[in-house]
């Protein structure tokens, strides 16, 4: 098994995290999953210009593909 990469997800939800979805995709890539999760209080307070009533945060795993083509944008 390759190495875990990470993007954190930001989700909008309506009352009571009904009905959630992806808003938007942090672009930076992350090498673990408590990297990204430390980065969550961060990227929630910079997601002021969503309109739901309730934000959340997810961290999910990519392919080592999907994140060196990430990491190749990025650059």
């Amino acid at each position: 098994m390759g190495p875990a990469y990470f993007v954190l997800a930001i989700m909008g939800c309506g009352d009571g995290s009904a009905a959630c979805q992806l808003v938007r995709e942090e672009e930076r890539v992350y090498r673990s999953e408590v990297e990204c999760i430390a980065d969550t209080e961060t990227a929630l307070s910079n997601a002021t210009d969503l309109s739901f009533p309730e934000i959340m945060a997810d961290c999910r795993s990519i392919s080592p593909e999907m994140a060196a083509a990430r990491m190749s944008t990025a650059s």
